[in-house]
């Protein structure tokens, strides 16, 4: 990510429109004696960056074979100017791959810097410098130089006016969040924290711990849910946590097809090594049995199968699990992505006939004549009223018990006390 050039062109009185400065030298409009070979043809593409005054005062993008070009031509009218307009641009020139949306606010404040400077001293107009050099030329190779190097520039103009510009990164969107994700740090929060930052993040930060959920974690804080999920949707979107899952002893992992690479992969292992192994204690009978390798993980590994809870795979592994953190051991393989979560999903059956029967005459559940609804309802037992809500097959456990606030052996319960309800794993 690196912008190839920057240059600023105004339209000429008799030459029309015309690249006043560049950089870096002869990048757009080569000299005479210049053996270089430009970015781009501006005669070809001048009429898009100096362009009608219709077009101006709009972000202008447009892309070569190789490069793309961002603009925001200004026009400014005034019987001082010849021909009583003054048209400029500045332009920024990157790759076709490069993702701009960054880049385009960089260029709208340059072309907003600019017009002020031009409409309180005529700072551009009246520059009569040669080409590449002078304020604005100086300008434009300072401004390239930090952006490149540091992603930020602040350049003092005059006594009145300074640019300053930061170049903020574009990240994809991160994931949904729900109430029953589990928030892991990667990076140390504590250390960039201060007092500005948002009161609700600051009462959070304590409880990001990769054992609670997002919901508990509101709980825990004492504060308001959607202000907690919006904070973790920001330190999500900045990379600073990973979701997991939450961890219990029912719960069914299986592995992938990238355990591959931590077969393979010897460092990994080793690192697996570190995070999981409890410290021995003493020098015992511990200290007598096999040390745990990297070797015996991956046989570990391949043991989880769909079907199988933790707890039936602690059992059967017990002699050497209970020298090795089993969350530890479960969470790594999750965040390296060779591990994944079978989840449960309850369906009952009246919910599904029902749904058809609801979908079939189009009717709304609120339009739906209270006889059927005392016949579809378990109105007897208010626990398994709410419950039917989550019984459409597309809510897992964690999200019931979450949102429900029961363990699984509760939800286990009164999915039995319902009827006829199916659970399957996928």
């Amino acid at each position: 990510m690196m912008i190839k050039a920057i240059f600023f062109s105004a339209f000429h009185v008799t030459e029309g429109p015309k690249v006043l400065h560049q950089v870096p030298a002869d990048s757009i409009s080569p000299s005479s004696t210049s053996t270089q070979i430009p970015l781009l043809h501006f005669p070809s593409v001048s009429s898009y960056i100096v362009p009608r005054p219709e077009f101006c005062g709009h972000l202008i993008t447009f892309c070569t074979p190789a490069h793309r070009v961002l603009s925001h031509p200004v026009c400014l009218l005034s019987s001082s100017y010849p021909r009583n307009a003054y048209t400029f641009s500045i332009a920024l020139v990157l790759e076709t791959s490069t993702p701009f949306a960054s880049y385009a606010t960089v260029t709208l404040k340059l072309a907003s810097l600019l017009r002020t400077l031009e409409e309180q001293s005529r700072f551009l107009s009246r520059d009569t410098s040669p080409p590449n050099t002078g304020k604005i030329y100086a300008l434009c190779e300072i401004l390239l130089e930090d952006l490149n190097n540091y992603c930020e520039s602040m350049i003092p103009i005059d006594d009145s006016n300074t640019l300053d510009i930061k170049l903020f990164p574009t990240y994809p969107p991160p994931p949904p969040l729900y109430s029953y994700h589990v928030p892991l740090n990667t990076v140390h929060l504590d250390s960039l924290t201060d007092a500005n930052w948002d009161l609700t993040m600051l009462k959070v930060l304590p409880y990001i711990n990769g054992i609670n959920s997002v919901k508990q974690i509101s709980l825990l804080a004492d504060a308001d849910y959607k202000l907690v999920r919006k904070a973790m949707e920001h330190l999500l979107y900045y990379g600073c946590l990973l979701l997991l899952d939450i961890f219990s002893f029912s719960a069914i992992y299986a592995p992938t097809p990238e355990l591959a690479s931590f077969i393979q992969d010897t460092e990994m292992q080793e690192e697996c090594v570190n995070y999981v192994a409890l410290p021995s204690e003493g020098h015992g009978e511990t200290s007598k049995q096999d040390p745990i390798t990297g070797f015996r993980l991956v046989e570990l590994y391949l043991s989880l199968k769909q079907g199988q809870s933790v707890k039936s795979f602690y059992i059967e592994h017990s002699e050497i699990m209970d020298r090795i953190d089993v969350r530890r051991f479960i969470t790594f393989g999750v965040i390296k992505g060779f591990l994944y979560r079978v989840h449960k999903y309850a369906i009952a059956a009246s919910r599904i006939s029902h749904r058809k029967r609801e979908h079939k005459l189009k009717i709304p559940q609120k339009d739906i004549p209270p006889v059927a609804v005392e016949a579809r309802e378990h109105e007897t037992d208010p626990d398994l009223a709410e419950l039917e809500n989550y019984l459409d097959g597309t809510h897992c456990f964690d999200e019931i018990c979450t949102e429900l606030m029961i363990s699984e052996q509760h939800l286990v319960g009164r999915l039995k006390a319902f009827g006829d309800v199916q659970i399957i794993c996928r």
